[in-house]
């Protein structure tokens, strides 16, 4: 026993030490093993307690730290959702704005076709209708010089080769007037049907990029909705996770063994309870030996026996 108080430094085994060293009689003898007993039990209790310690500590910190491992992962795996459907919000809403300048741009040029196009078709009114009006009068006038000259009349005759000049001059100007009227027709149409298929194409260009906008601002607001549900997911991960390293540093502190292991501890007590053991075996047997010696003892006096 004082072997197993020095090598393990154990003071209260140096005190049952002392007390077995003054042990002498059957009686004393007796309260020893009833002091090794008692510390016996005490040490398998002392090393049952720190075998469960050491499995609820072992239990916990695996159990624990695999649960940081996976709310880590979580917050790993719903941070890249974010910042994928972040980023894919951020290009629809320049795609959207793009998409808008575009829309500004093509109604600014659909508003500038239709003044140019009004403003030529009222020059080509205005002018047409002069052309119309001259046209007119110059034919009345071939009308009225022909029919002037076509009659019998000395003087006419004298003057006819003047008046055909004249006539000749205005038939010219009469076909002058007809070509400039069929070609600023020709023009007015054909100004008018490149006017009409733009404006088509702008009209579908229009509907086209208005449905982009309207679905890509669709996506991008279900997108801005998505990401704030998945970051308030994240915030409550995030507050698991933060608890998890709270209870691990508690069982950090609760369990990390500082001075020795647990294997250490577990060769100290099952070396101290075999010592002990060791010990009471010995007192048993020396006791068992000192009690036949009485008796022994008892049965070798005689008997006294009293004179009459």
């Amino acid at each position: 026993v004082r072997a197993l108080a020095k090598k393990h430094h154990s003071s209260a085994l140096a005190q049952l030490a002392a007390r077995m060293g003054d042990a002498g009689s059957e009686d004393q003898f007796g309260k020893v093993k009833g002091l090794i007993r008692d510390m016996i039990e005490r040490l398998e209790k002392e090393a049952d307690a720190d075998a469960k310690k050491k499995a609820y500590c072992d239990t916990e910190l695996s159990e624990t730290y695999q649960k940081k491992a996976d709310k880590t992962a979580e917050i790993e795996k719903l941070t890249s959702q974010i910042d994928k459907m972040s980023a894919r919000s951020a290009q629809l809403k320049e795609e959207v704005a793009a998409l808008q300048h575009a829309l500004a741009e093509l109604a600014k040029s659909q508003a500038d076709m239709n003044r140019i196009r009004a403003e030529e078709k009222a020059a080509f009114e205005s002018n047409s209708a002069d052309m119309a009006q001259g046209l007119k009068g110059v034919k009345m006038a071939l009308k009225v010089l022909r029919e002037y000259y076509a009659k019998e009349d000395k003087a006419h005759a004298a003057a006819e080769g003047a008046g055909n000049g004249i006539i000749n001059l205005l038939e010219v100007v009469e076909s002058d007037f007809t070509k400039g009227i069929a070609q600023m027709t020709s023009d007015e149409e054909s100004a008018q049907a490149a006017y009409e298929e733009q404006t088509k194409e702008n009209t579908i260009e229009k509907t086209t990029k208005d449905q982009d906008v309207k679905y890509k601002t669709k996506e991008s607001v279900q997108l801005d909705k998505a990401v704030a549900e998945t970051s308030s997911d994240r915030s409550g991960v995030q507050e698991e996770l933060d608890a998890a390293l709270e209870y691990l540093e508690k069982l950090h502190a609760q369990c990390d063994e500082k001075a020795d292991t647990y294997e250490e501890r577990k060769a100290r007590f099952e070396a101290e309870i075999a010592g002990l053991k060791g010990a009471l075996q010995i007192l048993q047997e020396e006791t068992a030996f000192v009690q036949r010696g009485a008796k022994t003892h008892l049965r070798g006096v005689a008997p006294h026996v009293v004179a009459a």
